[in-house]
């Protein structure tokens, strides 16, 4: 049995300010590879949640409770909880940015 995938609504509003961005800088079917792409990313944590890698920003700090994975350029960070078997997705965001207060702001909120 499978882990359950869930976005918070930040991940959400990332995602969708993603597309956005997409739609209005370049062709329809790039927005739509992008967000094909990132969902399957995503739903494939469900099947392998402790794929991902731990985020640099946060492992510098010594926090290894969340991971990440890419569609390159985008960056996906998110915690599994084992109990749960859960998945819970923070942040999709431009890896070319430099997230280390994004990062910390958010999900040390969490």
């Amino acid at each position: 049995m499978g882990y359950g995938v869930e976005l918070t609504a930040a991940a959400q509003r990332d995602l969708a300010q993603i597309i956005r961005y997409i739609a209005e800088q370049d062709l329809p079917e790039r927005t739509l590879h992008v967000l094909d792409a990132v969902e399957a990313v995503i739903d494939g944590l469900a099947t392998e949640p402790n794929r991902g890698s731990y985020p640099r920003e946060l492992a510098a700090l010594g926090i290894r409770e969340y991971r990440e994975v890419f569609f390159k350029p985008y960056r996906i960070v998110y915690r599994v909880f084992e109990d749960d078997r859960a998945v819970r997705v923070y942040l999709i965001a431009d890896g070319r940015r430099s997230l280390q207060r994004l990062l910390e702001r958010r999900l040390l909120a969490a």
